[in-house]
């Protein structure tokens, strides 16, 4: 005879922060693409491009910072960027930092895009209203930090688990 086990008690998880906001950004996400696509780039690729040619030259770390997208995610996009000749990666510098800057052909990229994703912005914008785009902006941006100081936190709080021997 099979043991029967207890139901999950999933209450509440529809409430998930994680859960929401990535279906959240998905949607947005897939809103820009579609609106990029004939510019020939991905929203997660403008972005980065246009981290790089406000601040560059930029070191890969200070736009991993800028971006909120872990080392690993940039490294693999920014390899992508580089090999379809939109930025250029330097050898490593003084503190063996690497630093990014936009390519003339990086420049075209975002010459083509930049007018179709105002379009989009606008549009995005106008729908959900000038007003609340604001608030919500500075509302993603303090729970940004919210969970960033919570990393930190968790990175830095002892563990209870017990040492291993």
């Amino acid at each position: 005879m099979k043991k029967t086990s207890s139901p999950l008690n999933l209450t509440g998880t529809g409430y998930c922060a994680s859960l929401n906001f990535r279906r959240t950004a998905r949607a947005v996400t897939r809103l820009y693409d579609i609106a990029l696509q004939e510019s020939g780039i991905r929203s997660t690729q403008f972005a980065i491009l246009v981290g790089i040619a406000k601040k560059q030259p930029i070191s890969i770390g200070a736009l991993g910072d800028m971006l909120g997208i872990d080392s690993t995610t940039l490294t693999r996009s920014l390899r992508l960027l580089e090999e379809e000749g939109l930025i250029a990666i330097s050898k490593r510098a003084e503190k063996r930092q690497r630093f990014l800057s936009v390519t003339a052909e990086g420049r075209q990229t975002l010459a083509r895009s930049v007018p179709v994703w105002r379009a989009a912005q606008e549009r995005f914008v106008a729908t959900i209203g000038p007003e609340y785009w604001v608030e919500l902006q500075s509302e993603l941006e303090r729970l940004a930090h919210v969970a960033v100081d919570l990393e930190k936190q968790k990175k830095n709080a002892p563990s209870l688990l017990p040492a291993s021997s």
